[in-house]
């Protein structure tokens, strides 16, 4: 069962500070269970993104969001990163880009229906936990790493924007659509891909608002 207060089990820490947390444990474990299954993935050649080709042609990545993103028309690349991104501005820095360009997927639980919330977010700004209250009728309160990966099918630090289980409400945070292009997480903490805001919105069919 979740804990009542977002903050908990690490009291003092935001709930934005303890997914994070909890998404590199979930790094280390989504690695040691993909190579059970395949040899690790190493870096995209030379480090360097690519936007072209089509996630359905990429290989070493999680075959859910790539197939999603070429049933979806989303002509990408997804990029397997070395090591897994912690924070918005590990990401930013592997990939070259602002850290407002980087998608941060966090994902709550409603507190009175116990649904979930996905919440996409500028790598840039912290989510208002209070806003989203408002926003939604009901408090939201923290969700666990199972709870995640129930309603995703993603871990923590992983979580794409599509290809989840079952259609998620999803808020979009409206600074993200001022950018060019920006980058997401593609199905593994280790991996990101490059699309356009309006891309966002579309495949996540979420609504713009300011979460922050």
């Amino acid at each position: 069962m979740s804990p009542k207060n977002p903050q908990d089990p690490q009291k003092g820490k935001p709930f934005e500070d303890v997914q994070a947390a909890e998404g590199a444990a979930a790094a280390k474990q989504e690695s040691a269970r993909k190579s059970a299954e395949q040899p690790e993935p190493s870096a995209s050649e030379g480090g360097t993104p690519s936007a072209e080709g089509t996630a359905a042609e990429t290989t070493g990545v999680d075959k859910a969001a790539a197939d999603a993103l070429a049933a979806a028309g989303i002509t990408t690349t997804i990029v397997v990163l070395e090591h897994a991104a912690r924070t918005s501005a590990e990401a930013a820095a592997a990939v070259g880009c602002d850290v407002g360009q980087i998608v941060k997927s966090l994902v709550f639980r409603l507190r009175e229906s116990g649904l979930p919330l996905l919440v996409l977010t500028s790598g840039a700004n912290r989510v208002d936990e209070t806003k989203l209250g408002a926003l939604l009728g009901e408090s939201v309160g923290r969700a666990d790493a199972d709870f995640v990966r129930a309603h995703t099918g993603f871990a923590i630090g992983g979580v794409a924007p599509l290809a989840h289980p079952a259609p998620l409400t999803t808020l979009i945070d409206e600074p993200l659509l001022k950018w060019e292009a920006i980058w997401a997480a593609g199905g593994h903490p280790h991996t990101v891909f490059r699309l356009t805001p309006d891309e966002l919105v579309r495949i996540a069919g979420g609504r713009v608002v300011a979460v922050s």
